[in-house]
């Protein structure tokens, strides 16, 4: 299954979940958002959101500075 994950394209072997898509990028516990071919998914449903072959997913961080 091949998926595009901000911006880069990953192929995995079998089947994904946003959360296993997020992991790949940060390990942050927090100030983490992701969205599934535009649409903003709750945290809580991050590892029950099944990817499908062509997605598109965005992992956004909050960043602080000054």
């Amino acid at each position: 299954m091949k998926v595009t994950i901000n911006g880069r394209p990953h192929e995995a072997a079998g089947a994904l979940s946003l959360g296993q898509a997020v992991a790949v990028l940060t390990t942050a516990q927090s100030g983490v958002a992701a969205a599934v071919n535009g649409a903003v998914v709750r945290r809580a449903a991050w590892d029950s959101t099944a990817l499908a072959d062509g997605d598109e997913v965005e992992v956004l961080t909050a960043v602080q500075g000054g």
